[in-house]
């Protein structure tokens, strides 16, 4: 059975790093032997998490659909820019709406139960956007996923990718690839306990 691994960006911007390391990871992903599926947040617009709006109006649909969308997958691949030493707040937003799902109606519904994640980042400078994954890291433990070790990070991404949008440096394309290899192994762990 081929894992199913949703992958998305933390960033809307066009021609976001983050955008370019996603679709890396899908491609290396699917080559490793995933079922992949790609979505953009953009298409999801969230207003910002607020309790009074959710007791009013309860939970947006767009976090119902991403909840019924994580809760499909196996596993996550998330592909975060830095914002300010941190997680941006699309992406903290997004994991905060989807975290107060319980139900899908009058069915149980828990988008992180059982899931797999990968963290990657990427930034235009030497840090790579990696100061940021130690906060996603902790936010995505408290929502109880598991988070693989590994995680690809991509400095000065204004100049890693090569016209066909690969890694021009084999040592970030290594990286990712031993990121997804683990992600995909570890699902395969979970599932088989299931």
């Amino acid at each position: 059975m081929l894992p199913k691994i949703l992958v998305f960006a933390g960033s809307n911007r066009t021609g976001a790093f983050s955008g370019q390391v996603a679709n890396v990871a899908v491609r290396t992903l699917v080559e490793l032997g995933a079922d992949v599926t790609r979505i953009a947040l953009i298409d999801y617009p969230l207003p910002l998490m607020d309790q009074d709006l959710e007791q009013e109006k309860g939970i947006p649909e767009n976090a119902m659909k991403l909840g019924r969308l994580f809760a499909a997958h196996d596993g996550i691949l998330i592909a975060s820019p830095e914002y300010n030493s941190s997680i941006p707040p699309l992406v903290k937003n997004t994991i905060d709406w989807v975290s107060r799902i319980s139900k899908d109606g009058d069915k149980p519904l828990k988008p992180y139960a059982g899931k797999v994640v990968a963290l990657c980042s990427s930034s235009d400078g030497n840090f790579a956007g990696a100061r940021g994954l130690y906060h996603l890291r902790s936010v995505m433990m408290n929502v109880g996923t598991q988070i693989i070790t590994e995680q690809c990070s991509v400095p000065r991404a204004q100049d890693a990718f090569a016209e066909d949008g690969s890694f021009k440096d084999e040592r970030t394309a290594k990286s990712m690839q031993r990121t997804c290899q683990s992600l995909i192994d570890q699902t395969r762990f979970a599932i088989s306990r299931r």
